[in-house]
């Protein structure tokens, strides 16, 4: 039986973020109440702010978007906060969720929980079964703790804790920071802007082969509702397309979208990464989902949002 959202309240913490808006514009379309919690009310790593704000609001059901997120570069840079302050905020929102009571949870990972080496496609008991990328090990660990708190409340608590592990995303209200950003919007972002100036050409790190899978958000947030009302086991269960692109294919298909003339040029002296990088979709869509937005069509709608958004976009 389906689990009704009819008339229930509904927190998606972390709703300010690329993921938490697109949950807040799929939950639009249910008949319930949205609750979020803005930074200025619930400061989501102060575990006493967090069970007044819960006790106040009384949710009934917890999408668990926050999180401390960024690239390489910033993990690299940042590991105690990448590790403490997601241990922090999911600590915090899944305990106090538990004490008041709440039905039903759903916590959000990353692919990245999963071994470097894990055989492809990546299913979901590959959990913990080999070395992880070190580059983004710490918020893979905070991650792979959330999971474990869930299945360790269903276990104790018989709580209908239950996670979700989404592929690479993107889409509007993503990150255009070229510090911060990942591959679609950093090669958006620096099409445009080869575009706008009137390069010749564009550059590319690495030679283009590696495979990369992509999920849009809105995709990803449609996925994370079927969940909700669809799936509760111990398991986490991964949210994907199992489509697969190469980054020359990306970005060809980005500068077609954004419009630049100019030349491809693959820097080969630069690293290409994780040559192929694909969850198993399998679970989700014995679950009767899969997602519905093309990469072109979701292109496009992100290059909207960042022209419409341009300034604020690339803070």
């Amino acid at each position: 039986m389906a689990v009704s959202l009819s008339g229930k309240k509904i927190w998606v913490a972390g709703h300010n973020g690329m993921v938490g808006r697109g949950l807040v514009r799929r939950l639009e379309r249910e008949d319930c109440e949205i609750l979020t919690a803005p930074r200025a009310s619930c400061d989501l790593t102060d575990e006493a702010a967090v069970k007044a704000w819960v006790a106040e609001n009384r949710p009934d059901m917890v999408i668990v978007a926050a999180a401390r997120v960024g690239g390489i570069h910033a993990n690299n840079t940042y590991p105690v906060d990448f590790l403490l302050t997601n241990l922090q905020i999911q600590n915090n929102v899944i305990s106090q969720s538990f004490e008041a009571g709440v039905e039903k949870l759903l916590f959000l990972g990353s692919s990245c929980i999963y071994p470097k080496l894990a055989d492809q496609p990546i299913v979901e008991d590959a959990l913990l079964t080999g070395p992880l990328e070190p580059t983004n090990q710490w918020y893979a660990i905070a991650k792979i703790a959330g999971i474990k708190l869930c299945q360790a409340y269903r276990q104790q608590h018989d709580a209908d804790f239950i996670s979700g592990m989404p592929t690479n995303l993107y889409g509007p209200h993503d990150n255009f920071d070229l510090e911060k950003s990942h591959v679609i919007p950093a090669l958006m972002r620096k099409a445009h802007e080869a575009k706008v100036s009137g390069a010749d050409a564009l550059t590319v790190w690495g030679t283009g082969t590696p495979l990369r899978e992509f999920l849009h958000v809105d995709d990803l947030a449609d996925g994370c509702i079927h969940v909700l009302q669809h799936y509760s086991e111990a398991e986490h269960i991964n949210i994907g397309s199992e489509q697969e692109v190469t980054i020359r294919t990306l970005a060809e298909t980005i500068i077609d979208v954004v419009g630049f003339e100019g030349a491809l040029v693959f820097d080969t002296d630069k690293p290409d990464g994780t040559p192929r990088k694909l969850m198993s979709a399998g679970k989700m869509k014995a679950l009767g989902w899969e997602p519905t937005i093309g990469l072109k069509e979701g292109l496009a709608d992100t290059y909207r949002w960042y022209l419409e958004n341009i300034e604020t976009a690339r803070q």
